[in-house]
């Protein structure tokens, strides 16, 4: 007796078919050859040495076992100390969850909060994934174009929030590089006074401030604080990307509701892994500052170089590691940016961050002074022949 077979069809599921689309996120082909990258969001700098050390000694010891699930309890302790110095007010450990990078964290807190039909506002332009991870939660996203300086258009975004379950914004700002000031933060205090609107705020970026002024996170503002999720992660200011450890802290409920979906998704963080960060917390800040200061000389060094250059305005490099300049001519971005790749360098286009970024390139400083002065070489020349061949 012959059987025959036939393969079943495949249907994605519905969150599946949610985010494809509604995802703006761009792969972009592996770099070949002599390509310059100024495309990755990633510090090109090793982990520094004391973190590295203390992974070593970690698995040496032994630490190779299930973690607790809310993560290691000192470094936990760590960060709601840390926490507790920053805002002036007691921060307990049990509200402190260790996440899978930044990533980890974000989905955990936005599929924790966001039910079908929920209305979540974002800006535009802004991170890519917070509009993938609404797609998949069946929300509503409503995105709001920022103003001219790339800060929030503060009437259009008040009008947005009447009635939003939440809000997401980064700060630093990824794409844009600009750092939302205290008196912006105290505004969207204000508006959402008395309602039920929760904020997530993704502070990756908050060691590279380069205002000259104090920065101040979401969760420095007494009114924000009881309303907000704080996203951190490790991966920008210790350059530690490939490790995956991040962590969220806010109000007790929020938590517990985003460490339901964390540990149902990813179990806990790899033990040697959060030694590592505990490591960090306590012993990097030398390195850190070191990095800071390189990436303020290659701020300057790739604002120098793309200041001439015709039909591109720059935008106030005010954090984070990019730029996110404007071009003049009719082109998508995504067109453009393939063009420069043919001339040689990697950016990403500005549509990949919202309809408001279109004809804008997101240009990233963390590669090297090297590469940023022949990318920048490049990008002029693909931009000056480009706008040419567009008059």
């Amino acid at each position: 007796m012959s059987i025959t077979t036939t393969a079943p069809s495949f249907t994605p599921s519905e969150a599946v078919d949610r985010i494809e689309r509604a995802s703006r996120r761009v792969q972009q082909p592996q770099s070949t050859g002599d390509l310059v990258s100024l495309a990755m969001g990633e510090p090109n700098f090793d982990t520094p040495a004391v973190v590295r050390e203390a992974a070593e000694a970690a698995l040496a010891a032994g630490r190779t076992h299930y973690s607790p699930l809310y993560g290691e309890q000192s470094l936990r302790d760590e960060i709601a100390a840390q926490l507790t110095d920053r805002i002036g007010a007691a921060v307990s450990a049990a509200d402190v969850l260790i996440t899978q990078g930044g990533t980890g964290g974000l989905g955990a807190a936005l599929l924790s909060l966001v039910s079908p039909g929920d209305k979540v506002v974002i800006p535009d332009p802004t991170y890519s994934l917070y509009a993938d991870l609404v797609a998949m939660a069946g929300g509503e996203l409503v995105p709001v174009p920022l103003g001219d300086d790339l800060h929030w258009d503060l009437d259009a975004l008040a009008a947005a929030l009447r009635g939003a379950r939440l809000f997401v914004f980064c700060n630093p700002s990824n794409p844009t590089g600009i750092v939302h000031s205290r008196a912006e933060l105290e505004a969207l205090a204000g508006m959402l006074d008395g309602t039920e609107t929760i904020v997530v705020s993704d502070e990756a970026y908050s060691e590279l401030d380069f205002t000259g002024e104090s920065f101040t996170s979401a969760i420095d503002v007494p009114a924000l604080r009881e309303r907000t999720i704080y996203c951190q992660t490790f991966s920008k200011t210790y350059a530690m990307t490939g490790w995956r450890v991040g962590y969220l802290w806010g109000p007790t409920d929020l938590i517990r509701s985003a460490a339901r979906v964390h540990n149902t998704f990813n179990g806990s963080v790899n033990t040697a892994v959060q030694d590592a960060a505990l490591a960090a917390l306590r012993h990097a800040g030398s390195d850190v500052a070191a990095m800071k200061e390189a990436y303020l000389r290659r701020r300057e060094l790739l604002t120098e170089a793309l200041s001439g250059v015709p039909g591109l305005s720059l935008s106030s490099p005010e954090g984070a590691f990019y730029l996110f300049p404007k071009y003049d001519f009719d082109m998508p971005s995504v067109e453009v940016v393939a063009a420069l790749r043919e001339a040689g360098v990697a950016v990403r286009p500005g549509s990949e961050f919202g309809a408001a970024g279109e004809h804008h390139l997101r240009i990233s400083y963390a590669a090297s002074e090297d590469a940023l002065r022949v990318g920048a070489e490049r990008l002029a020349a693909g931009i000056t022949a480009l706008r040419s061949s567009q008059r």
